[in-house]
Protein backbone atom coordinates (compact mmCIF):
# COMPACT_ATOMS: atom_id res chain seq x y z
CA UNK A 1 0.00 0.00 0.00
CA UNK A 2 1.46 3.10 -1.05
CA UNK A 3 1.08 6.47 0.84
CA UNK A 4 -1.28 9.13 -0.09
CA UNK A 5 1.77 11.40 -0.87
CA UNK A 6 3.05 8.50 -3.19
CA UNK A 7 -0.09 7.84 -4.91
CA UNK A 8 -1.06 11.43 -6.04
CA UNK A 9 2.63 11.62 -7.27
CA UNK A 10 1.24 8.67 -9.64
CA UNK A 11 -1.73 10.62 -10.38
CA UNK A 12 -0.19 13.63 -11.38
CA UNK A 13 2.09 11.49 -14.04
CA UNK A 14 -0.68 9.15 -15.26
CA UNK A 15 -3.01 12.09 -15.79
CA UNK A 16 -1.10 15.37 -16.68
CA UNK A 17 -3.63 17.27 -18.47
CA UNK A 18 -6.64 16.67 -17.33
CA UNK A 19 -8.46 18.97 -16.00
CA UNK A 20 -8.23 18.35 -12.03
CA UNK A 21 -9.67 21.33 -10.38
CA UNK A 22 -11.80 24.62 -11.57
CA UNK A 23 -12.53 27.51 -9.25
CA UNK A 24 -12.86 31.15 -10.08
CA UNK A 25 -9.80 31.54 -11.70
CA UNK A 26 -10.06 28.12 -14.41
CA UNK A 27 -8.47 25.19 -14.68
CA UNK A 28 -6.21 23.44 -12.89
CA UNK A 29 -4.46 20.44 -14.57
CA UNK A 30 -3.26 17.34 -12.26
CA UNK A 31 0.27 17.99 -13.51
CA UNK A 32 0.02 21.06 -12.25
CA UNK A 33 -1.44 20.59 -9.07
CA UNK A 34 0.83 17.77 -8.51
CA UNK A 35 3.72 20.30 -8.75
CA UNK A 36 2.10 22.45 -6.59
CA UNK A 37 1.41 19.38 -4.40
CA UNK A 38 5.21 19.00 -4.13
CA UNK A 39 5.95 22.80 -3.29
CA UNK A 40 3.66 22.91 -0.86
CA UNK A 41 5.23 19.96 1.26
CA UNK A 42 8.83 22.19 0.51
CA UNK A 43 6.86 25.15 2.15
CA UNK A 44 6.71 22.96 5.24
CA UNK A 45 9.74 21.54 5.42
CA UNK A 46 11.09 25.16 4.97
CA UNK A 47 9.10 26.24 7.90
CA UNK A 48 10.61 23.48 10.08
CA UNK A 49 8.25 20.77 10.09
CA UNK A 50 9.16 17.27 10.42
CA UNK A 51 7.25 13.94 9.21
CA UNK A 52 5.14 13.01 11.45
CA UNK A 53 4.50 16.44 13.29
CA UNK A 54 0.61 18.62 12.77
CA UNK A 55 -0.28 21.46 10.96
CA UNK A 56 -3.74 23.10 11.36
CA UNK A 57 -6.02 24.35 8.78
CA UNK A 58 -8.79 26.70 9.49
CA UNK A 59 -10.75 27.14 6.36
CA UNK A 60 -13.53 26.97 3.67
CA UNK A 61 -13.64 25.05 1.05
CA UNK A 62 -11.11 25.67 -1.95
CA UNK A 63 -8.51 24.26 -3.86
CA UNK A 64 -5.81 26.00 -1.56
CA UNK A 65 -7.52 23.77 1.30
CA UNK A 66 -6.43 20.62 -0.51
CA UNK A 67 -3.27 21.81 -2.23
CA UNK A 68 -2.55 22.27 1.29
CA UNK A 69 -3.96 18.93 2.37
CA UNK A 70 -2.21 17.07 0.03
CA UNK A 71 1.29 19.11 0.53
CA UNK A 72 0.94 17.47 4.13
CA UNK A 73 0.30 14.15 2.95
CA UNK A 74 3.43 14.16 0.43
CA UNK A 75 5.55 15.25 3.46
CA UNK A 76 4.45 13.18 5.85
CA UNK A 77 3.24 16.32 8.04
CA UNK A 78 -0.43 14.99 9.64
CA UNK A 79 -2.79 17.67 8.70
CA UNK A 80 -5.52 18.78 11.46
CA UNK A 81 -8.07 20.52 9.97
CA UNK A 82 -10.22 22.60 12.15
CA UNK A 83 -14.35 22.94 12.18
CA UNK A 84 -14.30 27.17 11.52
CA UNK A 85 -18.21 27.01 13.50
CA UNK A 86 -16.64 26.32 16.70
CA UNK A 87 -15.89 28.81 19.70
CA UNK A 88 -12.27 29.76 20.46
CA UNK A 89 -12.19 27.58 23.44
CA UNK A 90 -13.24 24.57 21.45
CA UNK A 91 -10.57 25.50 18.96
CA UNK A 92 -7.71 25.88 21.72
CA UNK A 93 -8.75 22.48 22.74
CA UNK A 94 -7.97 20.94 19.69
CA UNK A 95 -4.50 23.09 18.76
CA UNK A 96 -3.54 22.11 22.07
CA UNK A 97 -4.01 18.46 22.00
CA UNK A 98 -2.78 18.05 18.91
CA UNK A 99 0.31 19.93 19.58
CA UNK A 100 0.24 21.84 16.29
CA UNK A 101 3.34 23.52 14.83
CA UNK A 102 1.68 26.19 12.54
CA UNK A 103 -1.84 27.05 11.64
CA UNK A 104 -3.03 27.92 8.41
CA UNK A 105 -6.21 30.44 8.44
CA UNK A 106 -8.07 32.13 6.36
CA UNK A 107 -7.77 35.41 5.94
CA UNK A 108 -11.58 36.28 6.84
CA UNK A 109 -10.97 33.89 10.40
CA UNK A 110 -7.87 35.75 11.47
CA UNK A 111 -10.09 37.99 13.86
CA UNK A 112 -10.94 35.15 15.81
CA UNK A 113 -7.20 34.39 16.82
CA UNK A 114 -7.95 37.96 18.83
CA UNK A 115 -9.44 35.88 21.38
CA UNK A 116 -7.68 34.93 24.41
CA UNK A 117 -7.74 31.42 24.45
CA UNK A 118 -6.62 31.17 20.77
CA UNK A 119 -3.47 34.08 21.76
CA UNK A 120 -0.24 30.96 22.19
CA UNK A 121 -1.06 30.70 18.33
CA UNK A 122 -0.83 34.20 17.16
CA UNK A 123 2.86 33.58 16.07
CA UNK A 124 2.31 30.32 14.40
CA UNK A 125 -0.27 31.55 11.83
CA UNK A 126 0.09 31.42 8.27
CA UNK A 127 -2.32 33.26 6.06
CA UNK A 128 -3.99 30.51 3.89
CA UNK A 129 -6.35 32.57 1.39
CA UNK A 130 -6.58 36.53 1.14
CA UNK A 131 -5.09 39.28 2.43
CA UNK A 132 -3.26 38.56 5.93
CA UNK A 133 -1.40 41.73 7.85
CA UNK A 134 2.02 42.07 8.79
CA UNK A 135 3.07 40.27 11.41
CA UNK A 136 1.28 36.64 9.58
CA UNK A 137 2.94 34.99 7.03
CA UNK A 138 1.18 34.64 3.72
CA UNK A 139 0.91 31.28 2.32
CA UNK A 140 1.56 32.75 -1.22
CA UNK A 141 4.38 34.33 -0.36
CA UNK A 142 5.98 31.57 1.16
CA UNK A 143 4.76 29.37 -1.59
CA UNK A 144 6.85 31.90 -4.09
CA UNK A 145 10.11 30.89 -3.10
CA UNK A 146 9.38 27.35 -1.73
CA UNK A 147 11.36 24.25 -3.48
CA UNK A 148 9.83 21.23 -4.61
CA UNK A 149 10.59 17.94 -2.87
CA UNK A 150 9.99 14.41 -2.75
CA UNK A 151 7.53 12.33 -1.53
CA UNK A 152 8.24 11.79 2.63
CA UNK A 153 9.22 7.95 3.27
CA UNK A 154 6.96 7.18 5.96
CA UNK A 155 5.53 4.41 6.65
CA UNK A 156 1.59 3.79 4.90
CA UNK A 157 0.33 3.20 8.31
CA UNK A 158 1.40 6.19 10.10
CA UNK A 159 -1.16 9.00 11.17
CA UNK A 160 -1.84 11.33 7.84
CA UNK A 161 -5.27 13.32 9.13
CA UNK A 162 -6.20 13.57 13.06
CA UNK A 163 -10.61 14.46 12.51
CA UNK A 164 -12.29 15.84 15.30
CA UNK A 165 -15.25 14.56 16.41
CA UNK A 166 -17.99 16.60 16.11
CA UNK A 167 -18.61 16.46 19.87
CA UNK A 168 -21.96 15.46 20.19
CA UNK A 169 -21.58 13.48 23.19
CA UNK A 170 -19.36 16.10 24.66
CA UNK A 171 -15.43 16.97 24.86
CA UNK A 172 -14.26 16.34 20.83
CA UNK A 173 -11.67 13.21 20.35
CA UNK A 174 -9.46 13.27 18.24
CA UNK A 175 -9.25 10.60 15.39
CA UNK A 176 -6.44 9.19 14.23
CA UNK A 177 -6.66 8.32 10.14
CA UNK A 178 -3.51 6.49 8.67
CA UNK A 179 -2.71 6.62 4.94
CA UNK A 180 -3.64 3.24 4.45
CA UNK A 181 -7.20 3.89 6.12
CA UNK A 182 -7.82 6.55 3.99
CA UNK A 183 -6.68 4.90 0.86
CA UNK A 184 -8.56 1.79 1.64
CA UNK A 185 -11.97 3.48 2.00
CA UNK A 186 -11.43 5.56 -1.33
CA UNK A 187 -10.76 2.09 -3.29
CA UNK A 188 -14.00 0.49 -1.75
CA UNK A 189 -16.37 3.53 -2.13
CA UNK A 190 -15.40 4.42 -5.25
CA UNK A 191 -15.93 1.28 -6.93
CA UNK A 192 -19.19 0.67 -4.42
CA UNK A 193 -20.47 4.09 -6.12
CA UNK A 194 -19.14 3.26 -9.86
CA UNK A 195 -17.27 6.17 -9.70
CA UNK A 196 -16.26 7.30 -13.30
CA UNK A 197 -13.12 9.48 -14.43
CA UNK A 198 -14.99 12.10 -16.72
CA UNK A 199 -17.18 12.81 -13.48
CA UNK A 200 -17.08 16.06 -12.24
CA UNK A 201 -16.65 15.73 -8.36
CA UNK A 202 -18.23 18.64 -6.13
CA UNK A 203 -17.24 19.24 -2.89
CA UNK A 204 -20.15 19.63 -0.55
CA UNK A 205 -19.38 18.93 2.47
CA UNK A 206 -17.24 20.66 4.64
CA UNK A 207 -13.80 19.95 4.25
CA UNK A 208 -12.88 20.12 7.94
CA UNK A 209 -15.15 16.61 7.91
CA UNK A 210 -14.85 12.73 7.04
CA UNK A 211 -17.60 12.98 4.90
CA UNK A 212 -14.74 14.84 2.22
CA UNK A 213 -12.65 12.09 2.48
CA UNK A 214 -15.37 10.11 0.10
CA UNK A 215 -14.29 12.37 -2.84
CA UNK A 216 -10.66 10.85 -2.52
CA UNK A 217 -11.34 7.87 -4.89
CA UNK A 218 -12.12 10.42 -7.69
CA UNK A 219 -8.72 12.51 -7.04
CA UNK A 220 -7.15 9.17 -7.44
CA UNK A 221 -8.71 8.19 -11.06
CA UNK A 222 -8.09 12.03 -12.22
CA UNK A 223 -11.61 13.36 -11.70
CA UNK A 224 -12.09 17.31 -12.32
CA UNK A 225 -13.21 18.80 -8.73
CA UNK A 226 -15.30 21.45 -7.75
CA UNK A 227 -15.79 23.57 -4.06
CA UNK A 228 -18.45 25.34 -2.69
CA UNK A 229 -17.02 27.42 0.22
CA UNK A 230 -20.07 26.93 2.34
CA UNK A 231 -23.07 25.75 1.93
CA UNK A 232 -26.44 27.09 0.94
CA UNK A 233 -28.80 25.91 -1.10
CA UNK A 234 -28.31 28.80 -4.34
CA UNK A 235 -24.51 28.16 -3.70
CA UNK A 236 -25.13 24.00 -3.99
CA UNK A 237 -27.54 24.43 -7.36
CA UNK A 238 -25.71 27.32 -8.92
CA UNK A 239 -21.90 25.16 -8.42
CA UNK A 240 -23.72 21.75 -9.85
CA UNK A 241 -25.23 24.24 -13.37
CA UNK A 242 -22.19 26.45 -13.62
CA UNK A 243 -19.60 23.02 -13.54
CA UNK A 244 -21.70 20.71 -14.87
CA UNK A 245 -21.06 18.50 -11.63
CA UNK A 246 -21.81 15.01 -12.19
CA UNK A 247 -21.43 13.21 -8.01
CA UNK A 248 -21.41 14.62 -4.77
CA UNK A 249 -22.37 13.50 -1.44
CA UNK A 250 -24.65 15.33 0.95
CA UNK A 251 -26.02 15.17 4.03
CA UNK A 252 -30.14 14.91 5.00
CA UNK A 253 -29.79 17.89 6.21
CA UNK A 254 -28.62 19.86 2.98
CA UNK A 255 -31.15 17.88 1.06
CA UNK A 256 -33.90 18.91 3.01
CA UNK A 257 -32.94 23.06 3.07
CA UNK A 258 -33.07 22.42 -0.60
CA UNK A 259 -35.87 20.71 -0.92
CA UNK A 260 -37.71 22.92 0.63
CA UNK A 261 -36.53 26.36 -0.68
CA UNK A 262 -38.05 27.99 -3.72
CA UNK A 263 -34.93 28.54 -5.62
CA UNK A 264 -34.54 24.43 -6.26
CA UNK A 265 -37.87 25.11 -9.06
CA UNK A 266 -36.07 26.69 -11.90
CA UNK A 267 -32.62 24.85 -11.26
CA UNK A 268 -30.88 22.80 -13.39
CA UNK A 269 -29.26 19.78 -11.97
CA UNK A 270 -29.84 17.48 -15.20
CA UNK A 271 -25.88 17.23 -15.17
CA UNK A 272 -25.87 15.52 -11.42
CA UNK A 273 -25.85 11.77 -12.51
CA UNK A 274 -24.90 10.99 -8.93
CA UNK A 275 -25.54 12.02 -5.16
CA UNK A 276 -25.01 9.98 -2.01
CA UNK A 277 -26.37 11.08 1.35
CA UNK A 278 -24.94 10.18 4.78
CA UNK A 279 -23.79 11.09 8.57
CA UNK A 280 -27.38 10.92 9.64
CA UNK A 281 -30.26 8.88 8.62
CA UNK A 282 -33.09 10.23 6.49
CA UNK A 283 -36.77 9.40 6.84
CA UNK A 284 -38.15 7.52 3.68
CA UNK A 285 -40.51 10.15 3.29
CA UNK A 286 -37.62 12.84 2.46
CA UNK A 287 -36.09 9.87 0.77
CA UNK A 288 -38.59 9.85 -2.13
CA UNK A 289 -38.95 13.62 -1.96
CA UNK A 290 -35.58 13.95 -2.53
CA UNK A 291 -35.95 11.49 -5.66
CA UNK A 292 -38.45 14.05 -6.94
CA UNK A 293 -36.81 17.10 -6.50
CA UNK A 294 -33.89 15.83 -8.46
CA UNK A 295 -35.57 13.34 -11.22
CA UNK A 296 -32.48 12.84 -13.37
CA UNK A 297 -30.47 11.53 -10.67
CA UNK A 298 -29.17 8.19 -9.59
CA UNK A 299 -29.76 8.26 -5.41
CA UNK A 300 -27.60 6.12 -2.72
CA UNK A 301 -27.71 6.23 0.72
CA UNK A 302 -24.35 5.34 2.88
CA UNK A 303 -22.79 5.05 6.68
CA UNK A 304 -20.06 5.47 8.17
CA UNK A 305 -17.89 6.89 11.24
CA UNK A 306 -15.10 9.36 11.25
CA UNK A 307 -13.25 6.42 12.78
CA UNK A 308 -14.06 4.46 9.68
CA UNK A 309 -12.03 6.84 7.07
CA UNK A 310 -15.35 7.18 6.93
CA UNK A 311 -17.49 4.51 4.96
CA UNK A 312 -18.69 1.12 5.90
CA UNK A 313 -21.98 0.72 4.05
CA UNK A 314 -23.42 1.54 0.73
CA UNK A 315 -26.50 1.44 -0.88
CA UNK A 316 -26.20 0.51 -4.43
CA UNK A 317 -27.29 3.15 -6.45
CA UNK A 318 -29.75 1.04 -8.66
CA UNK A 319 -30.63 -1.12 -6.68
CA UNK A 320 -31.36 2.01 -4.29
CA UNK A 321 -33.28 3.59 -7.65
CA UNK A 322 -35.54 -0.15 -7.51
CA UNK A 323 -36.41 0.27 -3.59
CA UNK A 324 -37.68 3.87 -4.12
CA UNK A 325 -40.10 3.39 -6.86
CA UNK A 326 -41.20 -0.03 -5.39
CA UNK A 327 -41.83 1.64 -2.05
CA UNK A 328 -39.49 -1.25 -0.74
CA UNK A 329 -39.14 -2.11 3.02
CA UNK A 330 -35.40 -1.98 2.53
CA UNK A 331 -35.50 2.17 1.80
CA UNK A 332 -35.12 1.97 5.26
CA UNK A 333 -31.59 0.45 5.82
CA UNK A 334 -28.65 2.11 4.73
CA UNK A 335 -27.28 -0.68 2.46
CA UNK A 336 -24.63 -3.21 2.51
CA UNK A 337 -21.23 -3.39 3.47
CA UNK A 338 -18.35 -2.17 1.39
CA UNK A 339 -16.42 -4.71 -0.51
CA UNK A 340 -13.26 -4.21 2.31
CA UNK A 341 -15.49 -4.37 5.57
CA UNK A 342 -16.88 -7.05 7.82
CA UNK A 343 -19.54 -5.70 10.30
CA UNK A 344 -21.08 -8.06 12.96
CA UNK A 345 -24.07 -7.67 15.34
CA UNK A 346 -22.93 -8.82 19.26
CA UNK A 347 -25.45 -8.55 22.68
CA UNK A 348 -24.58 -6.54 25.62
CA UNK A 349 -22.24 -9.40 26.54
CA UNK A 350 -20.14 -9.41 23.62
CA UNK A 351 -22.11 -12.59 21.75
CA UNK A 352 -22.26 -12.65 17.77
CA UNK A 353 -26.40 -12.21 16.82
CA UNK A 354 -28.07 -14.19 14.25
CA UNK A 355 -29.57 -12.05 11.40
CA UNK A 356 -32.18 -10.13 12.10
CA UNK A 357 -31.79 -9.78 15.47
CA UNK A 358 -31.14 -6.18 17.13
CA UNK A 359 -27.97 -5.49 19.06
CA UNK A 360 -24.37 -2.94 18.95
CA UNK A 361 -23.06 -3.01 15.96
CA UNK A 362 -18.99 -3.97 15.21
CA UNK A 363 -16.78 -3.01 12.27
CA UNK A 364 -13.71 -4.40 10.65
CA UNK A 365 -11.46 -3.36 7.93
CA UNK A 366 -8.32 -1.76 7.00
CA UNK A 367 -10.31 1.22 7.15
CA UNK A 368 -10.44 1.37 10.84
CA UNK A 369 -8.53 4.35 12.80
CA UNK A 370 -5.78 3.07 15.67
CA UNK A 371 -7.65 4.90 17.86
CA UNK A 372 -8.02 8.56 19.52
CA UNK A 373 -5.34 11.10 20.13
CA UNK A 374 -3.74 11.19 23.57
CA UNK A 375 -6.84 9.15 25.08
CA UNK A 376 -5.95 5.19 25.57
CA UNK A 377 -8.95 4.61 27.80
CA UNK A 378 -11.63 5.75 25.11
CA UNK A 379 -9.23 3.71 22.30
CA UNK A 380 -9.32 0.38 24.10
CA UNK A 381 -12.99 1.00 24.87
CA UNK A 382 -14.17 1.36 21.18
CA UNK A 383 -11.24 -1.37 19.68
CA UNK A 384 -11.17 -4.76 20.55
CA UNK A 385 -9.80 -7.82 18.44
CA UNK A 386 -9.57 -5.47 15.40
CA UNK A 387 -13.10 -4.91 16.06
CA UNK A 388 -14.70 -1.11 15.98
CA UNK A 389 -17.86 -0.49 18.64
CA UNK A 390 -19.80 1.96 16.99
CA UNK A 391 -21.72 2.66 19.18
CA UNK A 392 -24.78 2.00 17.13
CA UNK A 393 -27.68 -0.41 17.64
CA UNK A 394 -28.56 -2.25 14.77
CA UNK A 395 -29.67 -5.27 13.03
CA UNK A 396 -28.20 -6.88 9.54
CA UNK A 397 -31.01 -9.44 7.20
CA UNK A 398 -30.60 -12.32 5.65
CA UNK A 399 -29.28 -10.60 2.54
CA UNK A 400 -27.32 -8.72 3.99
CA UNK A 401 -28.80 -4.91 4.31
CA UNK A 402 -27.77 -3.04 7.45
CA UNK A 403 -30.74 -1.40 9.11
CA UNK A 404 -29.64 0.72 11.84
CA UNK A 405 -31.68 1.31 14.52
CA UNK A 406 -30.65 3.73 17.30
CA UNK A 407 -27.49 5.13 18.87
CA UNK A 408 -26.27 3.26 21.94
CA UNK A 409 -26.70 6.52 23.82
CA UNK A 410 -29.96 7.39 23.16
CA UNK A 411 -31.61 4.32 24.18
CA UNK A 412 -34.34 5.02 26.30
CA UNK A 413 -35.18 2.88 28.81
CA UNK A 414 -38.92 3.24 30.26
CA UNK A 415 -40.59 1.52 32.85
CA UNK A 416 -38.77 -1.13 32.14
CA UNK A 417 -39.24 -1.21 28.13
CA UNK A 418 -36.96 -0.32 25.82
CA UNK A 419 -37.69 2.34 23.58
CA UNK A 420 -36.05 3.22 20.44
CA UNK A 421 -36.15 7.03 19.76
CA UNK A 422 -35.53 6.38 16.12
CA UNK A 423 -38.70 4.44 15.91
CA UNK A 424 -40.87 6.90 17.39
CA UNK A 425 -39.18 9.68 15.20
CA UNK A 426 -39.94 7.69 12.31
CA UNK A 427 -43.87 7.58 13.25
CA UNK A 428 -43.80 11.45 14.39
CA UNK A 429 -42.73 12.25 10.52
CA UNK A 430 -45.45 10.81 9.27
CA UNK A 431 -47.39 13.77 10.66
CA UNK A 432 -47.77 15.96 7.74
CA UNK A 433 -47.36 19.37 10.33
CA UNK A 434 -43.98 18.03 11.27
CA UNK A 435 -40.96 19.63 9.88
CA UNK A 436 -38.28 18.44 12.20
CA UNK A 437 -38.35 16.19 15.61
CA UNK A 438 -35.67 14.75 18.18
CA UNK A 439 -37.05 12.05 20.45
CA UNK A 440 -34.85 11.61 23.84
CA UNK A 441 -35.45 10.04 27.69
CA UNK A 442 -35.70 12.61 30.13
CA UNK A 443 -35.68 11.62 34.01
CA UNK A 444 -38.74 10.54 35.54
CA UNK A 445 -39.07 8.90 39.05
CA UNK A 446 -41.64 6.37 38.42
CA UNK A 447 -40.69 5.42 34.78
CA UNK A 448 -36.99 5.95 35.47
CA UNK A 449 -37.18 7.71 31.94
CA UNK A 450 -39.97 9.26 30.21
CA UNK A 451 -40.12 9.56 26.12
CA UNK A 452 -39.83 13.01 25.55
CA UNK A 453 -40.74 14.79 21.75
CA UNK A 454 -38.91 17.80 20.99
CA UNK A 455 -40.87 18.97 17.65
CA UNK A 456 -40.88 22.10 14.83
CA UNK A 457 -43.91 22.49 13.51
CA UNK A 458 -44.10 23.56 9.75
CA UNK A 459 -44.51 27.15 8.96
CA UNK A 460 -48.47 28.16 9.75
CA UNK A 461 -49.62 24.90 11.09
CA UNK A 462 -50.88 24.38 14.55
CA UNK A 463 -49.92 21.53 16.55
CA UNK A 464 -50.95 20.69 19.92
CA UNK A 465 -49.91 17.74 22.26
CA UNK A 466 -53.69 15.73 21.63
CA UNK A 467 -52.66 15.76 18.03
CA UNK A 468 -49.24 14.23 18.46
CA UNK A 469 -50.40 11.80 20.58
CA UNK A 470 -53.41 10.83 18.47
CA UNK A 471 -51.32 10.13 15.65
CA UNK A 472 -48.47 8.65 17.29
CA UNK A 473 -51.65 5.82 18.94
CA UNK A 474 -52.39 4.36 15.07
CA UNK A 475 -48.74 3.65 14.80
CA UNK A 476 -46.32 2.65 17.75
CA UNK A 477 -47.02 0.90 21.06
CA UNK A 478 -48.14 2.58 23.90
CA UNK A 479 -45.21 2.67 25.70
CA UNK A 480 -43.37 4.53 22.82
CA UNK A 481 -45.92 7.09 22.56
CA UNK A 482 -43.97 10.72 23.82
CA UNK A 483 -45.47 11.35 27.41
CA UNK A 484 -43.40 14.66 27.39
CA UNK A 485 -43.65 16.91 23.70
CA UNK A 486 -42.02 20.30 23.33
CA UNK A 487 -42.16 22.77 20.26
CA UNK A 488 -39.37 24.62 19.79
CA UNK A 489 -38.68 26.85 16.41
CA UNK A 490 -34.99 25.51 16.13
CA UNK A 491 -33.02 22.41 16.74
CA UNK A 492 -29.66 22.84 18.39
CA UNK A 493 -27.17 20.95 15.32
CA UNK A 494 -23.34 20.70 14.55
CA UNK A 495 -21.81 21.20 11.11
CA UNK A 496 -23.00 18.78 9.37
CA UNK A 497 -26.88 19.07 10.43
CA UNK A 498 -26.91 16.56 12.83
CA UNK A 499 -29.69 17.06 15.75
CA UNK A 500 -27.15 17.40 19.39
CA UNK A 501 -29.66 15.39 21.36
CA UNK A 502 -27.12 15.91 24.06
CA UNK A 503 -27.84 19.68 24.55
CA UNK A 504 -31.78 18.78 24.08
CA UNK A 505 -31.12 16.25 27.37
CA UNK A 506 -29.64 19.03 29.14
CA UNK A 507 -31.91 21.94 28.20
CA UNK A 508 -34.91 19.40 29.22
CA UNK A 509 -33.43 17.74 32.18
CA UNK A 510 -35.79 19.56 34.94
Amino acid sequence: MPTLGEAMARVGRHFGKRPAMRDSQGDTNWRDFGERITVAAGLLRGLGIKSGERVAIYARNSIRFDELKWGAFHAGVVAVPVNWRLAPVEIAHILEDSACEVVFVEADFLPIFDATELAPWRDKLVCLAGEGTADIWDYEKLFETAPGVGPADVPPDDDALILYTGGTTGRSKGVRLSHTNILSCAAAFTLATRGEPDDTYLHLAPMFHSADLLGTGWMLMGARHVYVPAFSPAAFLDAVLEHRVTMTIAVPTMLMMTLTDPVLESADTRSLRLMGFGASPMDPAWIRRTAQGFPHTQLFNCYGLTETSPDLTVFDPNEFRRAIENDSPTLASVGKPNCLVDLKVTNSEGGDLAPGETGVLHARGPNITKGYLNMPEETAAALSNGWLRTGDIARIDDEGYVYLIDREKDLIISGGENVYSSEVETALYQHPDIHECAVIGTVDERLGQVVTAVIVPKPETSLNSKAIIDHCRELIGGYKIPRRIEFVETMPKNELGKILKNRLRDNYAE
